[in-house]
């Protein structure tokens, strides 16, 4: 009869280290992504991408995103991220865009509050885990063309067969 009340503290110890175990670092990886959002497009080139308006950080912007497709007329994942002088961050950004939403990328100091403000945007399945914290984060990255138009092929054939033709009889 004695050896319960040990059993018992036994199991409530490891139970209790149990739940310790499950602290979490504050920041995800590719894989809890692909863990955290699987599944399939409803439209053809379907996409996704965090989305949260003023978050405190990248952690909390991230943890909160909804799942949810990106609008057919957006095609890029913006950032915007908000930090102290001492780099600190203030306030996350996150959205769906157009292409026009993405043109001044980079990072830039505020004349009021002496703030430094990086923007990203980028092409792709949920592409913008990480934030911009200066000039190298703050680009626009892309995978395809930014230009919708197809690449015409255009034969340069008779364009070097002139080029040669004028250096041959030139000579």
């Amino acid at each position: 009869m004695d050896r319960w009340p040990a059993v018992a503290w036994v199991l409530l110890l490891s139970l209790i280290a149990n739940c310790l175990k499950t602290v979490h670092a504050r920041d995800f990886t590719v894989k809890d992504i692909v863990y955290l959002y699987p599944s399939t497009t409803p439209y053809p080139g379907g996409f996704k991408c965090f989305t949260c308006e003023k978050a405190s950080d990248n952690y909390e912007c991230n943890r909160w995103a909804p799942d949810v497709y990106c609008p057919r007329e957006t095609r890029y994942c913006y950032s915007q991220h908000i930090m102290h002088s001492t780099g600190e961050s203030i306030s996350v950004t996150k959205l769906c865009v157009p292409l026009e939403d993405c043109l001044t990328t980079g990072c830039r100091e505020s004349e009021q509050s002496g703030e430094k403000i990086c923007t990203s945007c980028c092409e792709g399945n949920i592409c913008n885990l990480a934030l911009p914290w200066n000039e190298t984060d703050a680009i626009f990255a892309t995978i395809s063309p930014l230009n919708n138009s197809e690449r015409h092929s255009t034969n340069s054939f008779p364009l070097l067969s002139c080029v040669y033709l004028l250096w041959l009889f030139g000579t």
